[in-house]
């Protein structure tokens, strides 16, 4: 429909969904249509009623991001909905801080015990883990202190003996996480994330300036777990829709294999076992470990 008004008719179906009593405002009496007038989303929107009223008409074609974020909010649009809305216009949807991408949704946790030969996890934009079923909780055991991955990668010192494959997987975790960063320019947590690991890490400020930008899909991983062995492991990444910005993985080793042997057997070990024997990591005193039932860690 090149010659029609998309921006329009969806922003008039949409302001006919929102209820008056939702955000404050009397409903029925004189209203001979259902949802918001015009001069109140504009009143909500903060722009003027003219102004809206030509977007909604077509006069008007050129919204500039702040102006849509002000819409969107007012209409209540979900992330998704919000989205088109950009995209109807011409822009591309700039993410910005949101409380809901650094909590699981509860239903997501249940799912992580839907894989009980997998290693199932959930990473925020910045790579923090913020949930993890049993069997990912016993193999990120050889990681004490820091939740956050890319910190794991680039200071931990068991990082490189537990993935042998370091600098491949370096180079895959930054370039999805610069990805991230054009998707949430505004998220504290990978600007901080960022900026410690440009100043302290040459290896991190080196693979930051190639300027590469790729998604985590599926990759193929190698553990060497302290306790359980070499593990292989093939992951496959999931965007969470309802708190964009979330990912989750799950690793699935082969089955029948040797690695899917080691895997079960880690994971049946107590927590407090999955390195018995060893050394403290870093040599210094284990005080908590991954919890595997909703991203926390456990004394």
């Amino acid at each position: 429909m090149p010659d029609s008004n998309r921006l329009g008719e969806f922003l008039r179906a949409h302001r006919a969904r929102v209820d008056p009593r939702e955000v404050g405002l009397r409903g029925g009496g004189d209203r001979r249509v259902p949802g918001l007038r015009r001069e109140e989303i504009a009143v909500l929107a903060g722009v003027s009623a003219d102004y809206y009223a030509r977007l909604e008409q077509g006069r008007e074609r050129n919204p500039s991001a702040q102006v849509l974020d002000a819409i969107g909010r007012a209409l209540r649009l979900d992330p998704d909905a919000r989205g088109h809305l950009f995209r109807l216009a011409g822009l591309n949807p700039r993410l910005g801080p949101d409380n809901s991408r650094d909590s699981v949704h509860p239903t997501l946790l249940r799912l992580l015990d839907a894989f009980p030969t997998s290693a199932a996890y959930v990473l925020s934009p910045a790579f923090d883990v913020l949930a993890t079923n049993s069997v990912a909780a016993a193999l990120l055991s050889p990681f004490t202190g820091p939740t956050n991955m890319v910190r794991v990668l680039f200071h931990h010192p068991q990082a490189r003996a537990v993935f042998p494959d370091w600098p491949t997987l370096t180079e895959n975790v930054v370039h999805a996480l610069r990805l991230n960063a054009g998707l949430f320019p505004e998220d504290p947590g990978i600007r901080t994330l960022v900026t410690d690991l440009r100043r302290d890490s040459p290896e991190f400020r080196a693979l930051w300036a190639d300027q590469t930008v790729r998604g985590l899909t599926r990759m193929f991983k190698v553990i060497q777990h302290p306790e359980a062995g070499r593990i292989e492991l093939t992951y496959q990444t999931f965007d969470v829709r309802d708190a964009p910005g979330q990912q989750l993985l799950v690793g699935t080793p082969e089955p029948g294999s040797r690695s899917a042997e080691s895997l079960a057997a880690l994971a049946d070990l107590p927590a407090d076992r999955a390195i018995a024997g060893r050394p403290p990591v870093g040599g210094q005193p284990r005080e908590e470990a991954f919890d595997g039932s909703a991203g926390e860690r456990r004394p």
